[in-house]
């Protein structure tokens, strides 16, 4: 009984969302994206080229990668999944939730460390540096270090420079990397630690340094149509995301592109 209630109001949520957003299912017929929060500013670009292009668009809701794939699990009507690390794309194909064959590397990121605009942070980021120092007695915001990509990425990368065990007690952990952001943004958190693209998308932030990429595991985004999509549009829009056009938007928002370019 419980696992019916939980299906039914992950599937009223995702329902909610998408009319929310003005475009119900069985109206348009778009095809439904379920995006890591840090995909936004990219994505909406994306989504807009692609209508321009095709007069198609499609209808995307922002989560963490964590808490979207639940929500798949849970039958949330997903036509694409674009996680923020392989972890939870591996978690929905295990469960044949997803079509293997469509899966995709899509994207790479780096994770820094950002303080409020108009601090005066300055640091570089080595083993052994003093993060607790920095935080002045203040916070450190991140993604969930459990569950989240991003959180996970940085308390590797933490764990890895020898610094994690003097922050964990300051770390405000936020429900996805953007809630973060937000933390630092609005002078809540001292520092934070976010993807590179989420920095370059708010003015009210300034990067203190990009931690070294081998402190932790490498930063991919994959994408893969979900076993449960029947649109029509689903695999056009996920062509799509490896165009050309795309590439190049993605670039612009400071993702790498790890996939060669998909004819339009």
């Amino acid at each position: 009984m419980l696992t019916l209630l939980r299906r039914t109001f992950l599937t009223a949520f995702a329902g909610a969302f998408i009319a929310a957003s003005g475009a119900g299912l069985a109206a348009a017929a778009d095809p439904v994206v379920f995006a890591a929060a840090s995909l936004k500013n990219a994505l909406d670009a994306v989504n807009a080229a692609w209508k321009e292009e095709s007069g198609k668009s499609a209808t995307i809701s922002y989560a963490a990668s964590s808490a979207l794939a639940k929500q798949i699990e849970e039958g949330a009507p997903a036509d694409i999944f674009v996680s923020a690390d392989l972890d939870w794309m591996t978690y929905l194909s295990e469960r044949k939730l997803t079509k293997p064959a469509t899966e995709v590397q899509l994207l790479g990121n780096r994770i820094v460390l950002v303080a409020p605009a108009d601090s005066d942070v300055e640091a570089t980021i080595e083993p052994g540096f003093d993060l607790a120092g920095l935080l002045k007695g203040g916070k450190l915001a991140m993604a969930d270090v459990k569950a989240v990509p991003a959180g996970k990425y940085g308390k590797a990368a933490l764990e890895a420079l020898g610094v994690w065990a003097s922050v964990e007690g300051s770390v405000a952990q936020a429900e996805n990397v953007r809630a973060a952001l937000a933390l630092v943004a609005t002078g809540e958190a001292e520092l934070g630690i976010v993807y590179r693209t989420d920095a370059r998308a708010e003015p009210k932030v300034a990067v203190v340094d990009i931690l070294p990429e081998d402190t932790h595991p490498a930063i991919v985004y994959p994408a893969a149509l979900t076993a449960a999509s029947a649109n029509a549009d689903a695999a056009a829009f996920l062509t799509f995301l490896q165009s050309a056009k795309a590439r190049t938007i993605f670039e612009d928002q400071g993702f790498s592109v790890l996939t060669p370019p998909a004819s339009n």
